[in-house]
């Protein structure tokens, strides 16, 4: 049996005072608004992993739902909070040397790892929205994808890039 001291027992019985539909916002913004989003194939840990939530018009655009968090070799994970529910996509990249950007080689080719959500394919260019987009219902949630990568170890070979 567990015991609640006596001014602990003041307290919670205070609670009872607060209107109920208060009680139910406080209780719910703990989780809601929270998307994570598990990066895998991360392949150092150095720099950072930066992940930016668009909508239809923002993507493959400066996006202004943004976070990023330290690499881990393998998987890292990006939380982002305070979303609202709608349809969007995750354009992530590897931000190994810490610049901010994707670092791109010639023709454009990103020289460190992309992806996007639902592991939508890039092939000659970035996915659609329509092989990227998801719909978020606002509670606590967690999408996966993986790192492409163009160039250096995991990068496609003739054999790999049919």
């Amino acid at each position: 049996m567990i015991r609640l001291a006596t001014a602990a027992r003041g307290s919670l019985s205070r609670l009872w005072l607060l209107p109920l539909p208060l009680l139910a916002v406080a209780a719910g913004q703990s989780s809601d608004g929270v998307l994570h989003v598990a990066v895998d194939n991360v392949r150092d840990r150095t720099g950072r992993v930066h992940v930016d939530i668009c909508t239809q018009q923002q993507f493959l655009k400066d996006c202004p739902i943004a976070a990023d968090a330290p690499a881990r070799v393998g998987q890292s994970i990006v939380t982002l909070t305070g979303l609202k529910p709608g349809r969007y996509a995750a354009q992530v990249f590897y931000d190994q040397n810490g610049n901010g950007k994707v670092d791109r080689a010639l023709f454009g080719v990103p020289k460190e790892g992309v992806g996007f959500s639902n592991d939508a394919k890039i092939r000659l260019g970035p996915p659609k929205w329509e092989e990227a987009f998801f719909d978020y219902d606002g509670r606590e949630r967690t999408i996966r994808l993986r790192l492409r990568y163009f160039m250096g170890p995991d990068a496609p070979t003739a054999t790999t890039a049919k």
